[in-house]
């Protein structure tokens, strides 16, 4: 808009009008191609993810459409009224506002004990920078520390207990199966069968469980821009005034939240994971010097059944070079080096194909052993939405190239399984930190007023990969030698460096804010609370079994059972009414998770006589707010070095209490909360005392927006008067 008027000179004007066309010529292919012509590629139909490991459903009815088309049209219509009263709200919000713009870079995990040790070293200047002439102070977390929770409650400013994410994952309480903490999928109707093909007539329904509003919601109301950068628990994407790339839960091509491939001329095969990440083993055929595989990708839900579909590729092998043959596309694989990430088309029926993105890394030639990344969603054509507006994500891969999409990005279990050895897998995880960079200095150039907010997972990952090797009593140091001694280190300078490009591109009318939502701590043990609750009567299986490898929970004996663990930090109590199998009345819950709390809190290993767990927490003590009955009836908070149990995070039960820790993932943070704050950085003077809920009303504040009623957190700006 220039003079009250519309105009090409207008960016927001111009590519509402491109959407608009671009809109109005993908109606007219999709009702060509349901009118029954074979149609033109539709790698650019609508999918939608319908739970770990179920692949993708088509969205493809025509009353979808229509409805594409006729929101495409009114957006348009009414752009002019919705431009002037943004513009008339965004005025008073600024005449509130303390600065201009808000900055805030997340670096997951970062541990206060190792920020000051590098700060004193003089390897961090930039974060030193900002203690000098600003703040620097712990931040506290979440109960429990976990990321999901952490960034759930830092977009919202509350407690779980409003925001309704309590873990990664929960149970479900009619089958007391595991799913996904933060998405639900509801199917659509049933398709239509035609033949072989299956004909969807509605569109499965993608809801987020993460319940509050962001604070960058609160912003957009009041007028002011946002851009939202892959900070966790944005899937499906938020609407609001601004842009958003989501990041944790977005699950890959195949609907599962990361399945790699391992192709090689080994008999051994199979699946490697543990619920619903991992990877799988695949064959390899040799002719020559030639070898055959296929890539896994989606299942075909316009069939019936839902075969898996599969690209066919060839690897050549000469004496120096190797080269992939896949979709039509010669591509060289150098030895211990990652591809490009390549476009892969797989086709579900004639007229329909979906495209994916992924990379390979050739480890070996003799024998044969090349890795494939998880294969994602193409984000200059994705399948379902993964940004906001949709046309964001393609945006950035028009502008930088393509890049991961998956939420949980870094492959870590490739390197637990030992497919990818450690340097490799630093590799990947600092070209996705180079990917977000970009990300983030395109909107601090184009977003000069409002709020970027982008987190960066590289320290999350890293350090639960590569703790063993700064913790000399670490079991897995056992078994494997200390190579990497260095790596932490390096990569907090690496993080410390992101931070100076940021402050590079700010200005005086800028505050930036760096922070962790949690920080770290090596982890040596495991206490699987499944067989404790099996050792002390609470827990019964079928037959009287001494324990199960069966998971979730599939052996246990419900109508003896009166409490079991699932996830990372909670035990549940199975209640009458609530559960499906209940037996635990609802004047009996207080009692039993009292006992439960007074015999958990402070329990001793028995092998090292060391105390496991440092505070058993009731649920109901630890939260507040209308979603308390979804929590975990007791949430365990545990002493440093020690964890939850692999198997019994997944509903299994062990036969053994206590194991020592021998995997790669080395590091963790799930323990009390009051032992593994985060950090907070700022460019200006804020309180001490704070907390990760504490964050988005700061923001609110600085940018001349009212904190809602229903935050738990205040503003940290220090009174000027």
């Amino acid at each position: 808009m220039k003079d009250g008027k519309l105009n090409d000179e207008n960016p927001e004007y111009r590519a509402m009008r491109q959407r608009f066309l671009w809109t109005l010529c993908l109606v007219f292919l999709l009702h060509a191609w349901l009118r029954g012509g074979n149609g033109p590629d539709a790698s650019g139909l609508q999918y939608a993810y319908i739970g770990p490991g179920a692949g993708i459903a088509i969205l493809g009815s025509f009353l979808a459409v229509a409805a594409a088309m006729f929101a495409a049209v009114l957006a348009l219509l009414t752009w002019p009224v919705r431009r002037l009263w943004r513009a008339f709200r965004g005025h008073r919000t600024a005449a509130n506002a303390k600065v201009g713009r808000v900055v805030i870079v997340g670096l997951d995990g970062l541990e206060p004990g190792l920020v000051d040790e590098y700060l004193e070293a003089g390897l961090m200047p930039n974060l030193a920078q900002l203690k000098a002439s600003g703040s620097y102070t712990r931040l506290g977390t979440t109960c429990p520390p976990l990321s999901p929770v952490a960034w759930s409650s830092f977009s919202t400013g509350t407690n779980p207990g409003k925001h309704n994410i309590f873990d990664f994952i929960s149970r479900n309480p009619n089958d007391y199966r595991p799913q996904i903490s933060s998405v639900r999928i509801e199917p659509g109707r049933r398709p239509l069968k035609l033949g072989k093909y299956l004909v969807p007539l509605g569109r499965p329904r993608v809801t987020g469980r993460r319940k509050s509003k962001p604070f960058w919601n609160v912003l957009g109301e009041a007028g002011v821009f946002s851009a939202v950068l892959r900070v966790p628990i944005t899937f499906p994407p938020d609407r609001f005034h601004g842009v958003q790339l989501a990041a944790m839960c977005v699950p890959d091509l195949r609907g599962t939240q990361g399945m790699f491939s391992c192709f090689s001329e080994s008999a051994e095969t199979g699946a490697m994971m543990d619920g619903d990440v991992g990877g799988e083993r695949l064959r390899v055929r040799r002719d020559g010097n030639r070898l055959h595989g296929e890539l896994i990708g989606p299942a075909n839900t316009l069939l019936a059944g839902q075969p898996e579909v599969r690209a066919k590729f060839t690897v050549v092998l000469n004496a120096a070079t190797a080269v992939l043959h896949i979709a039509g596309r010669k591509i060289a694989l150098p030895l211990n080096a990652y591809t490009d990430w390549i476009t892969v088309r797989f086709r579900l029926a004639p007229g329909f194909r979906v495209n994916g993105v992924c990379r390979f890394h050739l480890i070996s030639t003799k024998p044969f052993t090349m890795y494939c990344t998880p294969v994602q969603i193409d984000p200059d054509k994705p399948v379902m939405p993964i940004s906001h507006p949709t046309v964001y994500a393609n945006y950035l891969a028009r502008l930088l190239g393509k890049y991961s999409t998956l939420g949980l990005a870094e492959d870590t279990w490739s390197l637990s399984e030992g497919v990818l050895d450690e340097d490799a897998f630093l590799t990947q995880a600092y070209d996705i930190h180079e990917e977000r960079e970009r990300m983030l200095i395109d909107s601090l150039d184009r977003v000069r007023r409002g709020m970027v907010a982008c987190v960066f997972d590289a320290p999350d990952r890293i350090q639960h990969m590569f703790w063993r090797f700064i913790d000399n009593n670490h079991p897995a140091l056992a078994e494997r030698p200390n190579t990497h001694p260095d790596t932490i280190r390096d990569m907090y300078r690496r993080m410390d460096e992101t931070v100076g490009k940021v402050m590079e591109r700010l200005d005086e009318d800028t505050t930036l804010i760096v922070m962790s939502d949690h920080g770290f701590k090596p982890f040596r043990r495991g206490l699987d609370l499944n067989a404790w609750l099996l050792a002390n009567d609470y827990l019964r299986l079928k037959d009287d079994a001494a324990s199960t490898d069966s998971e979730y929970l599939a052996d246990v004996d419900w109508t003896r059972t009166r409490a079991y663990a699932i996830g990372l930090a909670g035990i549940y109590v199975n209640r009458r009414g609530r559960e499906a199998q209940g037996i635990v009345a609802a004047e009996e819950t207080e009692a039993l998770v009292a006992e439960l709390a007074k015999k958990l809190t402070g329990l001793v290993d028995t092998e090292t006589g060391d105390i496991a767990v440092h505070e058993a927490i009731p649920g109901n003590r630890a939260y507040r707010g209308p979603y308390v009955d979804a929590a975990p009836d007791l949430v365990l908070g545990y002493t440093v070095g020690y964890r939850v149990a692999w198997d019994a995070a997944v509903g299994k039960c062990g036969a053994e209490i206590f194991a020592a820790n021998t995997n790669a993932w080395s590091g963790d943070h799930c323990v009390h909360p009051d032992l593994v704050p985060g950090v907070l950085f700022s460019s200006i003077k804020l309180k001490d005392n704070a907390s990760i809920i504490d964050v988005g009303p700061t923001a609110l504040e600085l940018l001349g927006v009212a904190r809602p009623g229903y935050m738990d957190g205040e503003s940290l700006l220090c009174d000027t008067k």
